[in-house]
């Protein structure tokens, strides 16, 4: 017994246990709240990283005084409980973990942290039973179980002997390395090896998953500073390319392809580019499914179009009883019945970006704003300018969130006009504010411009509304206005949001009037959808009022996507879409010219259209099942399964939609493919 108290008296070893054990509860208890899967082979991984910190923060708490020791201590695994539960309550509220690239728009989203903290769940304050244990050690045990050492002569022995611990680390740090390669330490459904998150941990679920939260929080700050090389290279046969290129056009329309690029000019790109990242991204666009032309092409053709992102949108405002003048786009509406806007980091402005060009939004930062200056020849504004449109974009809010006077310039809007630029009324201070701007003040700001445009022309806006944003858990002029149409039953949170959905409400019928009014209703193509599900309500309180827990399988994420036309009649169509098949549908139904290999999504009314819903972790959703990349598991709808190859498959083609438009940005990608096609033409 005597032996065991000296033992643990020793403050290395003392501290090494103390540190091994409350991260390996900190660790379960993050996966045992975030659903992710204690056991299994990832588990030796994060085992092995987490003795090899414990052992380093404990090796230098051993040369500390014994007080500064003790609060070297406490304070590691405070942090390690902070941060636990920021990533859990990230990934409760916005859908994802939080990582340092999302740092620059901590200002800005600063004014959400009651909403923030509102949510978080009763269970994620279970993270600091850890702390609390080693506090009360420290206070009741500690004088009881230890005794004084002496201090030891600096001898060569004792020299000696301090360098174990060092020795040690380098062991199970080659032990650790030796786990990311082996194979039977890799997952079988995933398309990335653990040695390749180790390099690029963008991925913050797999990461997660492979590496215990903490492990990713360490390789988050590595790849902050140190990033690693991209991931893939792709490889392409010139000779089938060059082939497609010399086949005759079929007859059959069915059969003409939405291209413009040729292949023999893209491959003499490839051919001269020295930059091994923009030919991996020149060989992976190039190698892409094309559109077709079908019998929706040109169904809109010359007639003008308004896009509409409704903040918070959800399947709520579908509702005839209280929404009818969303309703009655409804009813003349080609509808998508599973559309979903996936969360992100800034779901706002990245969902807003997706629409606009058709790329998915980097998922470690508010890609938005932090590649605001990249310009897209091939974006919805440019598509349309290159038709003659008079293009414009609003807002009714300022450039406080997203600098949108830039980004809609660089996306090719030839006007952007913000709150400021239209005068109206609107808080600047978030936490002690009145309401929010007023989306049918919008509404009427922009028949006024609308009745300045050159007539002669067709135009296309993009309005993005503000009026249903959060918060709904304090008293606001919209969200008190309209709570006693709704039921009882219904939370206060609830009812105040569905009040503001009737603010929205009635600036879609302001603008259905207004467009009558001048004439031009008919020949206005209305497209409504919405940036993301009002997620700082629980699901709990949104059950309330659907039919089916929105809780599972990113349901939450449904929202409405609607293509208005008045001589419509209302037809549902039930393929997997996202914001990133928004423009080459929209591109295929005006007859805009575009190359549909340049985007992620694709035409939604194609019969070739892939169903199929990704999320910004990696994730993916279609009629027949929903995989989750954070439990490394798939659920079916149907009786049909898909094999370990198939889903490996779908996992690849996720990965590199993900890793492809992050990298297409990146690299300004599409200005450089523009001027390179620019200098190929000039020098013909």
């Amino acid at each position: 017994m005597k032996k065991i108290k000296i033992l643990w008296s020793n403050r290395l070893f003392h501290n090494y246990i103390l540190f091994l054990v409350c991260f390996l509860l900190l660790e379960i208890l993050f996966h045992l709240i975030d659903h992710i899967p204690i056991l299994g082979v990832a588990s030796i991984r994060i085992f092995l990283g987490l003795n090899i910190l414990a052992l380093f923060l404990a090796y230098i708490s051993s040369f500390l005084p014994k007080m500064v020791g003790r609060i070297w201590n406490c304070l590691w695994v405070l942090v390690a409980t902070i941060y636990g539960m920021a990533e859990l309550g990230f990934h409760n509220f916005l859908g994802v973990y939080a990582s340092i690239g999302t740092s620059t728009q901590l200002g800005a989203v600063s004014s959400y942290i009651k909403d923030f903290l509102g949510s978080f769940k009763f269970s994620f304050y279970t993270l600091f039973i850890p702390f609390i244990l080693l506090f009360l050690y420290y206070l009741f045990l500690e004088k009881r179980v230890c005794i004084d050492m002496p201090k030891k002569r600096l001898t060569n022995k004792v020299i000696l002997f301090k360098m174990i611990p060092i020795f040690i680390i380098i062991v199970l740090s080659l032990g650790y390395c030796f786990t990311l390669k082996v194979s039977f330490m890799q997952d079988k459904y995933q398309s990335l090896s653990a040695y390749q998150l180790f390099k690029k941990p963008t991925n913050a679920s797999l990461v997660i998953r492979n590496f215990g939260y903490i492990g990713y929080g360490l390789l988050d700050i590595k790849e902050y500073f140190l990033p690693g090389a991209s991931l893939s290279s792709i490889s392409i046969d010139p000779n089938e390319l060059l082939e497609s290129d010399n086949k005759e056009e079929e007859t059959d329309s069915e059969a003409i392809k939405h291209t413009l690029i040729k292949n023999k000019d893209w491959l003499s790109i490839i051919e001269d580019e020295s930059d091994s990242k923009l030919n991996t991204l020149n060989k992976y666009f190039i190698r892409q499914d094309e559109d077709v032309e079908n019998q929706y092409t040109g169904m809109f053709k010359d007639k003008n179009v308004i896009m509409i992102m409704v903040e918070s949108g959800s399947n709520i405002m579908l509702d005839e009883k209280y929404y009818p003048n969303i309703y009655e786009l409804l009813e003349h509406s080609i509808s998508f019945t599973n559309h979903y806007s996936p969360r992100n980091i800034c779901s706002t402005g990245n969902n807003e970006m997706g629409a606009m060009i058709s790329l998915y939004s980097i998922n470690n930062n508010c890609t938005a704003n932090a590649y605001k200056n990249n310009t897209y020849f091939e974006s919805i504004f440019n598509l349309f300018n290159n038709k003659g449109y008079q293009t414009s974009s609003f807002h009714d809010y300022y450039d406080w969130y997203y600098d949108r006077t830039t980004i809609h310039k660089n996306m090719g809007s030839s006007h952007f006009y913000n709150a400021v630029d239209l005068g109206l009324d609107f808080s600047y201070n978030y936490p002690a504010y009145d309401t929010w701007a007023s989306d049918v003040d919008l509404m009427k700001k922009y028949l006024e411009i609308l009745d300045n445009r050159d007539s002669t022309k067709p135009f296309m806006s993009f309005i993005t509304t503000v009026s249903s944003h959060m918060p709904y858990n304090m008293s606001s002029e919209y969200g008190d206005m309209y709570m006693d149409l709704f039921p009882s039953s219904y939370s206060t949170e609830l009812k105040r949001y569905m009040s503001k959905l009737k603010v929205v409400d009635e600036a879609i019928g302001v603008l259905l009037d207004g467009l009558e009014d001048r004439g031009i209703l008919h020949d206005t193509v209305i497209v409504l959808f919405a940036d993301h599900y009002p997620y700082s309500i629980s699901t709990d309180k949104l059950n309330v009022y659907f039919d089916d827990d929105i809780s599972v399988d990113n349901n939450a994420d449904k929202t409405p996507l609607l293509i208005y036309q008045s001589s419509l009649k209302k037809k549902e169509i039930d393929t997997y879409t996202s914001q990133v098949d928004i423009l080459p549908t929209i591109a295929n139904l005006f007859s805009l010219d575009y190359d549909s290999r340049l985007y992620m999504g694709s035409d939604a009314l194609s019969k070739n259209h892939e169903s199929l819903v990704v999320f910004v972790d990696g994730s993916w959703k279609n009629e027949l099942a929903f995989y989750n990349a954070s439990t490394n598991k798939i659920k079916y709808y149907t009786q049909k399964n898909y094999s370990r190859e198939e889903i490996l498959a779908f996992n690849t083609k996720v990965r590199l939609k993900l890793e492809m438009s992050g990298l297409a940005i990146e690299k300004n990608y599409f200005h450089y493919l523009e001027e390179s096609l620019n200098n190929l033409t000039t020098s013909k």
